[in-house]
């Protein structure tokens, strides 16, 4: 049940953001493209990219901190750290898949993701930072594939 908006009526962005979004949907289904606050519009969808670029970064980075911890530590290697692997895989997949465009950057943020991943390692597992190689020693097809474990067997 949509309800035609009045110009007069018309939210702020910053007055109210939820009611904004809503007015704004409804304005476009509406075709009313004049009335469009255009400029916080573009903002607003160029900044879903940015956040699916983030949500990448941040899964890479949970990821990277489980499998260095999975290799320097296998006597306290838990299902939970099995699980988060497997569910930061599972995600990152689901990104790629979504947002196709998307599929080179993990590659492309990976050092950064790397060495944010490597300094939480030391931290969390009480071991030397110089224990922990200075560059990623995964290469980012080992880093998604669901098979790979480092060390596995140790």
């Amino acid at each position: 049940m949509n309800k035609v908006v009045r110009l007069s009526q018309l939210t702020s962005y910053e007055a109210d953001y939820a009611r904004w979004c809503a007015e704004q949907g409804a304005l476009l289904r509406e075709g009313r493209l004049d009335a469009l606050d255009r400029d916080n519009l573009a903002e607003e969808i160029e900044s879903l990219g940015r956040s699916q670029e983030d949500e990448i970064e941040s899964r890479l980075g949970v990821l990277l901190l489980h499998l260095l911890k999975w290799r320097y530590q296998p006597d306290q290697r838990t299902g939970s750290w099995e699980g988060t692997i497997v569910e930061q895989r599972y995600r990152l997949k689901r990104r790629i898949k979504a947002s196709p465009s998307l599929k080179s950057y993990p590659r492309e943020v990976l050092a950064e993701e790397y060495e944010s991943a490597r300094l939480k390692a030391a931290g969390e597992t009480g071991l030397p930072q110089s224990l922990f190689p200075e560059n990623c020693p995964f290469t980012v097809e080992q880093i998604l594939d669901p098979a790979f474990y480092p060390d596995r067997d140790a």
